[in-house]
């Protein structure tokens, strides 16, 4: 296990927030700036619409259910309803009750407290102007709704399909740069930390894309709108009002320093949850075997509390910021009630005005209310930003390329030769692995490497398959430097049959002929008559097209040795790399593997490195490699004679 949880980089991390990356992310905005820009469109309707709602209202209050006229007198303001005499229905009314009404030339005036001394039928002829504008009022209404409604869901649902395109292209670069890193990287990166990456964290840039973008839009537009009409309303009640934004400022920047920390530590907590977890079951053997389930699953409740105590520091500053606002809200609406009530005592503010005030007053700290999500969503995205742009950052440790050779890989197109020149290599700085390792490989011929443990035997063999690259030395293909050409081609002519060869979770057919297009079933037949594999196959239930659990754990270690080598056949390779290919197996299963071996090896070049040595006895040459060094080198019964290193390898494997 990992003692940092395999996350010991998040201590060189910058600032979440930084402006950096969000210029960084833009380039994957612009193949969809269109869908953007009628996002943007449609939320300056829809903000605009939001904000006439309630200007609607004023108008209804205002204009037709309690319009303003003019006072009887002046010491003391009354309200009056006006009457035309020149509609004779309404001046009918007028007559009826002589006593409410006084008359001025065309019109007819009768304080608003003594309608209610009117007959329901009297009452709506006299306001039936009033009721059809408060109906004309109610539709428009209710068409700002619907137009809202159907804007809000073309609005969400392009944002939704931008996010999903632009999520698609980051994972999909992501997943292209992991693939093209080196080992070492791998190396240095547990499986939990990069499947956090393209999973978790490309979900995250996915709720920044669809959640924030547009609805900053919306926030802004919204804020900067109502301000803008308040004023228009009356400035001194707006000025009231806006007495108490310092303090939601105060809160917000608060806020926003107390949770810039958490959200970049609750990251770390799920990456390392993650790391543990894939820990876990890649050594559920090794766990169960020695009885470490307890110890295992207390780690990983602590691991598990930590987060959960994290999570709750994330709510209890939430807890604590949305309440504040709310109560500033409510503040600043208890100070438009006090002044603005007076204000309509005095004639100099209308009820309709008022009311509005009072909608507005609710939806302009709205924007600031979902500060708090539109701010948690932003600081996950930055947080998981910065580590996926960490890996993009992050440059294979064997470019390609000589500094001053060519400037296009060279396209290798055959093997005929391999030489390493003087080569030598550490996976740490200063404790060599390879030292000065020289020879040459000719084509059709056979090399094989033995030593000890740890000499450095597969270490050689990732040099040459440029998994790595040497520190000094050279490694020279066709007498030019490998890292001149096209690593994909260089790899083209090689196979490589594993000490314990990977199969994926797939068909046999797929891990076989994996890349290979359609294969006849005559060629299909030579192949696996060669690798030895067609009893094995038709041995299993579904033949080819029987699926493998993962890693090929549902056959033996013999049989995915065995369709390691047909799929080295199938790829029809010039250079074959033998690591260790009969270590584990059984003395029945390595006369199989050997017979599909020599089968392979027939006219290709081939590098063998070998514990049993009675594989290697046919090879034209044969390295002894020791603490990295060759010390001897020759044909069997050369180095027999020799009686040296070699000799005394092969005598006690004998006797054992």
């Amino acid at each position: 296990m990992y003692s940092d949880y395999g996350y010991s980089e998040e201590k060189h991390l910058g600032k979440p927030y930084d402006l950096k990356l969000l210029r960084r992310l833009y380039p994957y905005t612009r193949p969809y700036r269109r869908l953007l820009c009628i996002s943007i469109l449609m939320v300056t309707l829809i903000t605009l619409f939001e904000i006439a709602l309630p200007y609607v209202t004023k108008i209804a209050i205002d204009q037709y259910i309690v319009p303003r006229t003019e006072s009887n007198t002046a010491k003391e303001p009354e309200r009056q309803f006006a009457v035309d005499m020149d509609d004779p229905m309404a001046a009918a009314v007028v007559h009826q009750y002589p006593g409410l009404f006084t008359i001025k030339g065309s019109s007819a005036f009768i304080p608003y407290d003594e309608l209610s001394g009117l007959s329901k039928k009297d009452l709506s002829v006299l306001r039936k102007d009033d009721l059809n504008g408060v109906a004309v009022i109610s539709v428009v209404f209710l068409g700002l709704i619907l137009v809202n409604f159907l804007l809000n869901y073309l609005q969400v649902l392009i944002m939704e399909y931008a996010g999903r395109r632009m999520m698609h292209d980051l994972r999909m670069r992501l997943y292209r740069h992991i693939q093209g890193l080196s080992l070492s990287f791998f190396n240095r990166n547990p499986v939990g930390r990069l499947v956090t990456r393209v999973s978790n964290d490309i979900d995250n840039m996915y709720e920044l894309f669809t959640s924030v973008i547009g609805f900053v839009f919306t926030d802004v537009l919204l804020f900067l709108g109502i301000a803008g009409v308040l004023i228009s309303l009356n400035f001194k009640l707006a000025a009231v009002s806006f007495a108490v934004i310092p303090l939601v400022i105060l809160a917000s920047i608060r806020f926003s320093r107390q949770a810039r920390d958490i959200f970049r530590i609750l990251r770390i907590k799920i990456a390392e949850i993650n790391t543990w977890f894939s820990e876990s079951i890649s050594g559920i053997k090794v766990i169960q075997l020695f009885n470490r389930e307890r110890e295992n699953y207390q780690a990983f409740e602590r691991l598990n509390h930590d987060n959960y105590l994290v999570g709750m520091r994330q709510i209890h500053v939430l807890a604590v910021f949305l309440p504040v606002v709310e109560l500033l809200g409510l503040c600043a609406i208890a100070l438009v009630v006090l002044h603005g009530g007076n204000k309509v005592l005095d004639g100099s503010l209308t009820l309709g005005a008022m009311v509005a005030f009072i909608s507005y007053m609710r939806m302009f700290f709205r924007p600031i209310r979902d500060v708090a999500e539109k701010y948690n969503i932003l600081q996950n995205a930055m947080a998981s930003a910065e580590r996926i742009f960490q890996i993009l950052d992050t440059t294979s440790d064997h470019p390609g390329l000589l500094q001053g050779s060519l400037l296009k890989p060279i396209y290798l197109d055959r093997i005929e030769g391999l030489s390493l020149e003087e080569v030598s290599f550490s996976y740490v700085p200063g404790e060599m692995v390879l030292k000065n390792i020289s020879f040459d490989l000719r084509a059709g011929k056979t090399i094989a490497v033995v030593g000890p443990t740890g000499s450095g035997k597969t270490s050689l063999i990732n040099l040459i398959l440029r998994f790595y690259d040497p520190i000094a030395g050279r490694i020279l293909v066709n007498g030019r430097d490998a890292r001149d050409y096209d690593k994909a081609s260089l790899r083209a002519r090689m196979a490589l049959v594993m000490q314990d060869p990977f199969l994926f979770s797939s068909t046999i057919r797929e891990n076989i002929f994996r890349g290979k297009g359609r294969v006849s079933e005559a060629v299909i037949g030579r192949i696996l008559e060669a690798a030895n594999c067609k009893s094995l196959v038709e041995h299993l239930p579904d033949g080819l097209d029987t699926v493998l659990t993962e890693g090929g754990g549902s056959i033996s270690s013999g049989e995915r040795q065995l369709l390691s080598i047909a799929r080295a056949l199938a790829h029809d390779p010039q250079l074959i790399l033998f690591d260790e290919a009969t270590s584990y197996i059984d003395s029945q299963t390595e006369i199989k593997i050997q017979e599909a071996m020599a089968r392979l090896m027939k006219h290709r070049t081939a590098l063998i490195v070998a514990h049993r040595l009675s594989t290697v006895r046919n090879a034209d040459n044969i390295l002894v490699i020791n603490r990295g060094e060759i010390i001897e080198s020759g044909p069997h019964e050369a180095l027999m004679r020799r009686k040296g290193f070699y000799f005394k390898l092969y005598r006690l494997q004998n006797a054992l």
